[in-house]
């Protein structure tokens, strides 16, 4: 049999991000589709806008503290939506049948209004970040690897390290705040077995709803316990990458999925698996953690996510 286009493409994962630990928790065959198949998937509006708000608040802080303010980042945002179609031109059809450009003046009124509650929120003028759209990664001494993009990391003069990552939905509820969380216990965890710094604080800086700002101050004995479960994870995704097993799963986030011509639970068909299976791989101890324990790689309240970058190719 021909080998395939998908085939000559897929290799196995090589590491871990918080987004695809979430996919693979919240559903074993979207993590395939995304990381092995590398199926494509439609732009959204509200991930789009997510991007260019991150870009705008990236870009502000090349200004002098002064100038941060509110009327210079309206300035930024709409060179910065035309910096990003420039780059992916078919962004455009996100606003069809839009002659007068209507649809497009209310996306970024919205995406305007995501912004003016971070001025609520925070004060640039008083920050002084140390990175901006930082790249982390490290290998556990497992092999694991681990990677990600932090948006902003300050410190203090005291030497005082503070991670921060900015949300475009709501803030989640009390009873979804440790979820949340784990996505910068994860950076948290990077930065520490990377530079040996422990991070003090950790913020997630919520734009949506009404604005918020949730925090955490991580120690040792948090992170080394997402540290196992990692690695408790990556476990049963070797294994799955073994045996081509990536069962769908069904959850609150399947009416927003881009890929239920693919799942059975839908009445789809997957894809041929694309990578040669190798014999079953006994189940390992502990077993991987309970979904509930990790993060979807969604929220309800925001189905088409926070992305601002394509992480399936780089978090394969």
């Amino acid at each position: 049999m021909p080998q395939t286009e998908t085939a000559r493409k897929a290799v196995p994962p090589t590491g871990l991000s918080p987004s695809r630990a979430g996919d693979f928790l919240t559903c074993p065959l979207l993590y395939r589709l995304r990381v092995i198949d590398k199926l494509p998937e439609p732009p959204s509006a509200a991930a789009t806008r997510g991007t260019v708000v991150h870009a705008v608040l990236e870009r502000l802080f090349d200004a002098p503290a002064a100038e941060r303010t509110p009327e210079r980042a309206r300035e930024l945002l709409r060179p910065q939506w035309e910096r990003l179609l420039g780059e992916r031109p078919e962004l455009l059809d996100l606003f069809p049948g839009d002659p007068d450009g209507a649809a497009l003046q209310q996306w970024l009124a919205d995406a305007e209004k995501l912004i003016a509650q971070w001025f609520r929120l925070e004060d640039p003028t008083r920050l002084h970040p140390a990175e901006r759209e930082l790249y982390v990664e490290t290998v556990l001494e497992s092999g694991l690897k681990l990677r990600g993009y932090i948006d902003r990391v300050d410190v203090a003069p005291t030497g005082e390290v503070r991670l921060v990552d900015y949300k475009t939905g709501r803030a989640p509820s009390r009873d979804f705040e440790g979820k949340a969380m784990f996505q910068m216990k994860f950076y948290a965890l990077v930065v520490w077995r990377w530079k040996g710094v422990l991070p003090k604080r950790l913020q997630l800086v919520y734009l949506g709803g009404g604005g918020d700002v949730v925090s955490y101050d991580p120690d040792p004995a948090d992170l080394l316990a997402v540290e196992r479960k990692l690695l408790a994870l990556w476990e049963t995704i070797q294994r799955a990458v073994a045996t081509g097993e990536f069962p769908a799963t069904r959850n609150r986030l399947c009416d927003w999925c881009d890929h239920q011509a693919s799942c059975p639970e839908f009445g789809g068909t997957p894809p041929p698996y694309p990578l040669p299976l190798l014999e079953p791989v006994p189940p390992a101890q502990p077993a991987v953690p309970p979904a509930a324990s990790l993060p979807p790689a969604r929220s309800a309240e925001d189905p088409t996510g926070d992305a601002r970058r394509s992480e399936t190719s780089e978090e394969s």
